[in-house]
């Protein structure tokens, strides 16, 4: 995958202004949302007890690194309800789904040599 990949559920230019232009720091906190997102979509049940505060924290996250989509669709969740994780689920895999893009694109990026 490469930029052309990236669907624009991410602004990936938000977060690299935000993070300074540090691609550590940006590498990293894309890197933490990952590992807690597999926290969070397990809690993203109609049948947890501690949906709302998933859906809640990950609002929050979701608009720190850019995705201000997912973001929005968590906002709605809360105000909706359970009948909202749908959409809340389907907007965090596709925020998955362009890190995954832009990590690879970085990966791929540092196999090239220098000109």
């Amino acid at each position: 995958m490469a930029r052309r990949d990236l669907t624009g559920a991410v602004d990936f230019a938000f977060l690299e202004s935000f993070a300074a232009g540090d691609q550590g720091v940006v590498d990293e906190v894309l890197a933490l949302f990952r590992e807690q997102a597999r926290m969070w979509s397990m809690m993203l049940d109609p049948a947890s007890e501690g949906w709302r505060d998933a859906v809640h924290t990950l609002k929050g996250t979701a608009r720190g690194i850019g995705a201000h989509a997912l973001g929005d669709v968590c906002q709605a969740a809360e105000a909706e309800g359970a009948q909202g994780l749908d959409a809340v689920r389907d907007a965090l895999d596709a925020a998955l789904a362009d890190i995954a893009a832009y990590a690879h694109e970085r990966a791929l990026q540092s196999l090239k040599t220098p000109r």
